[in-house]
């Protein structure tokens, strides 16, 4: 035989068993992102100023789509070169690890959580799912989430349609601004932060006893600025009134949000308004917080850009030309607040509300407000599909464990 195709042969059966033998014992589980189980959880979120964790089920499919390029995303997130202790990237099986995906409320696979400092964000990832934007994603974690404002002129140009924390201080170094810092990290997404620093400040607080300030989103907002006055030493505390005065009773929603408020499971109450009329936005929001606070556990209230939203207008047989007007889906159905004016008329929303929960709505959408004579009087008509609830989480992009609407 020739030796040449011997050795060819040869090294070809070698080649084939490397191969083989590597395959056999690579294990995408076991790369990229850490392993996070029961015992290494708590050290893993104590030591790390974010942990990114992907939460899986080794059967779902769309977490074995997900799994290599999360674990490509943590080997360039390593590759960073970020200081120990910034950031890790993480993976959970929560077959295997059943009590960590209970604490952390998992209803779908994959789901995608921030921790930072030990604390989950209130928002889960709900980006793009490529390597350069988990990256992405890392890096604007990382940056200071405070802007830094050099004389008190600047502030005159904060937009009005956000809402604002403002820290007036000494200097940089003092421990208040270290944990305003960390509240601000925790709650960017809610609200902007700034803070001005000696010259830039001394004007707005004694010398030595900084003040922290919310300003309110001054367009379609009839809340008034408010000083905090509790401690500044103290996180919980300080978190505890920048959430209340950052995520407000009544929240705008667009189809960057829409995903994660159906997600929340309560019907909506929906204000559909024109862009330019922040007048109606603001009425709303006046007589929900006077009225309807009560009710906040019971229903989303929001407020939507009638323009953006079309599609849900023309479900209730209605156009742009009609705002503003009211209506609540359930996600089963949209029923129309009959008047838009009539909202002022103290409780008659509330009475809509209630005529939700009793399923009055639905009844007298089926069967008109008249009790028919008899049976054979009955004409049976069929309230709007709900819109909203196909703006809830896919189920081509996640496994659902139940489901929520």
């Amino acid at each position: 035989m020739n030796l040449n195709l011997v050795d060819t042969f040869s090294y070809k059966l070698i080649a084939s068993l490397v191969v083989l033998i590597c395959h056999s014992f690579y294990n995408p589980i076991d790369s990229g992102a850490v392993q996070i189980t029961q015992s290494n959880l708590d050290m893993v979120l104590a030591s790390n100023e974010i942990v990114f964790i992907n939460f899986y089920a080794e059967w779902c499919k769309f977490s074995n789509i997900l799994m290599p390029i999360f674990d490509d995303a943590a080997v360039e997130v390593a590759k960073a070169g970020y200081d120990p202790g910034k950031v890790v990237m993480g993976k959970v099986d929560c077959d295997q690890e059943g009590a960590i995906a209970t604490r952390f409320h998992i209803t779908k696979y994959p789901t995608l959580k921030l921790f930072r400092n030990g604390f989950p964000a209130k928002k889960e990832y709900r980006g793009q799912r490529s390597v350069e934007a988990f990256a992405e994603f890392i890096k604007k974690q990382l940056t200071d989430p405070i802007v830094q404002f050099g004389s008190l002129k600047e502030l005159h140009d904060l937009s009005e349609d956000k809402r604002h924390i403002i820290g007036y201080m000494d200097r940089r170094d003092q421990p208040e601004y270290e944990v305003l810092r960390k509240v601000a990290a925790s709650l960017k997404d809610e609200c902007l932060f700034h803070a001005g620093f000696g010259d830039a400040s001394q004007q707005m607080h004694p010398p030595g006893q900084p003040i922290i300030v919310f300003r309110t989103d001054k367009r379609t907002s009839i809340e008034p600025d408010e000083t905090y006055h509790g401690s500044m030493l103290n996180f919980d505390e300080l978190y505890t009134w920048v959430q209340q005065k950052c995520i407000p009773i009544v929240r705008e929603i667009t189809f960057e949000n829409a995903e994660e408020l159906t997600e929340e499971g309560l019907p909506f109450l929906i204000l559909f308004h024109h862009p330019s009329d922040t007048e109606s936005v603001k009425k709303y929001k006046e007589i929900i917080m006077n009225e309807l606070e009560s009710e906040k556990q019971n229903i989303n209230f929001l407020t939507a850009d009638g323009v953006r939203f079309e599609h849900p207008l023309h479900h209730l047989g209605k156009s742009v030309s009609d705002l503003p007007l009211i209506a609540i889906d359930s996600f089963r159905h949209m029923y129309l607040f009959p008047k838009y004016s009539d909202m002022e008329i103290p409780g008659k929303l509330k009475q809509f509300l209630q005529d939700l929960y009793s399923g009055k709505l639905h009844r007298e959408f089926h069967y008109g407000t008249e009790a028919p004579a008899s049976d054979n009087d009955i004409k049976v008509t069929t309230p709007p599909e709900s819109t909203f609830k196909k703006l809830a989480p896919s189920k081509n992009r996640y496994t659902l464990l139940r489901d929520e609407l």
